[in-house]
């Protein structure tokens, strides 16, 4: 009797965390896309066409703390209800599965989090930016420009540099298209003079008949000079 006690008990506390559980997940669910969407918000009010950069930023940002903060605390009593489910005694495949899955779940919804913490962040930096360069001061040449016009310039500096780069590749095209050519200039010319050589062999015997003649007296001045040399350093001797 009291191992039934003691059994009921148990899954009837494992129900109710259960329960709990799928409540807070549905609730970190609706949060975190509430979250992605004040994120968004606060980075785009960052610059206000309309002026008002004192306010809006500020507010958007309070929004994101705070639920920044929301989330964190509920995905860590989601984290506290998982460690309760896994300290009940339980057996069965079926109750380690649903448990795992929370746990996925668990951290399925953290990486979200933490994603759009990083998104949001990148997006501030990037404003910060684009004011740090003087798209967003007030300078009598930028005042009183809205987001949109700071992205057009921004996409106008990108277009020129794009164009810059198509330049360079078809310039390097052309300078390609221009060595191939000279390259086929000089194959085709190797082509006739060898077809040159070919059909007339008597020019070519001629021209070995001239180098061998050539050889032959470079060999014999190359003796002449060799005996004078010997004669004038014996004459110098005796």
């Amino acid at each position: 009797m009291q191992a039934t006690y003691n059994g009921s008990k148990m899954g009837t506390e494992w129900d109710t965390l259960r329960k709990q559980a799928r409540h807070l997940e549905n609730d970190i669910d609706m949060k975190l896309i509430a979250f992605n969407k004040v994120g968004v918000g606060a980075a785009s009010s960052s610059v206000a066409p309309t002026g008002n950069t004192d306010t809006s930023p500020l507010l958007g940002d309070h929004v994101f703390e705070s639920l920044s903060l929301e989330i964190e605390q509920m995905l860590d009593k989601l984290s506290n209800i998982n460690e309760k489910m896994s300290e009940i005694p339980n057996s069965g495949a079926a109750v380690m599965h649903v448990l795992q899955r929370h746990r996925e779940i668990l951290h399925g919804y953290r990486q979200e989090y933490l994603k759009i913490q990083a998104n949001h962040t990148t997006r501030m930096e990037r404003e910060e930016l684009l004011r740090g360069s003087g798209l967003g001061t007030s300078s009598p040449s930028t005042s009183g420009l809205s987001r949109r016009d700071m992205y057009l310039k921004e996409n106008t500096h990108l277009h020129s540099s794009s164009s810059l780069v198509n330049d360079q590749i078809s310039i390097a095209m052309e300078t390609k298209e221009h060595l191939t050519s000279q390259r086929q200039h000089l194959k085709r010319f190797q082509t006739r003079m060898h077809d040159i050589s070919n059909r007339f062999p008597i020019i070519s015997s001629l021209i070995q008949r001239i180098n061998i003649r050539k050889r032959r007296e470079s060999l014999i001045i190359g003796g002449v000079i060799a005996v004078c040399t010997i004669l004038l350093l014996v004459y110098a001797f005796h």
